[in-house]
């Protein structure tokens, strides 16, 4: 962790506090993985930290509070997403790979991230605000970098000028995310890991080029 880290009434944590803090993330963390987030309880955390909720409580002010910790701190890396597009060609096999390493690199941020993200999805459908900017923080990351090529693309003629880039993009991360959120649900349809990756690569090619990919 970086920077100062403050208790819930002000003061700053020394390097102790800040490790039991962040044993206490960890722990909430490694829950969430495998208990409903609504039934995880401060007691329990702390149980699981070895320490006392007291201890909790001086550091969060609840589960939510430290939830939303955790949030911000994958939305940080979230951001990182933006260098699988960032000044990347669309052109020829050079596009086909910016397409395929987009795809593994969004679906590995999902599945690296499942528990924290389906509690962050939960907020935001729920109309919580702070779940949803870190939910749209990780999605415009890739979104206005997408909105970038295609205008670049555009500019240079490869793109139809009645398109609207920020639609295609938005509409194609939009499609990401669902997939990425989906991924375990594939194999009751039929469809093999090695099958999806691809495939979704091929329909944001399409999506961002309006071509068939060069391989």
């Amino acid at each position: 962790m970086t920077g100062q880290v403050r208790t819930v009434d002000g003061r700053v944590a020394g390097r102790r506090g800040q490790a039991t803090r962040q044993k206490l993330l960890d722990c909430l963390s490694e829950m969430l993985s495998s208990s409903p987030y609504r039934d995880v309880k401060v007691i329990d955390v702390a149980r699981k930290a070895g320490t006392s909720p007291a201890t909790f409580y001086q550091y969060f002010p609840d589960v939510e509070g430290a939830v939303l910790e955790i949030a911000e701190e994958m939305a940080k890396e979230g951001a990182g997403l933006t260098e699988l597009v960032s000044a990347r060609s669309w052109v020829g096999k050079a596009g086909w790979a910016t397409a395929e390493e987009l795809v593994d690199g969004f679906l590995e941020f999902w599945r690296r991230n499942d528990a924290i993200l389906r509690v962050v999805d939960l907020g935001a459908a729920e109309g919580d605000k702070r779940f949803y900017k870190i939910r749209m923080k990780i999605l415009n990351s890739v979104t206005n970098s997408l909105t970038d090529s295609m205008k670049d693309l555009q500019s240079k003629g490869k793109v139809d000028k009645d398109v609207s880039p920020a639609a295609i993009a938005g509409s194609l991360v939009a499609m990401l995310a669902a997939v990425a959120s989906h991924q375990k649900g594939f194999t009751t349809w039929g469809v093999k890991q090695s099958e999806l990756k691809p495939n979704l690569a091929l329909l944001v090619h399409l999506g961002i080029t309006g071509k068939k990919p060069t391989k």
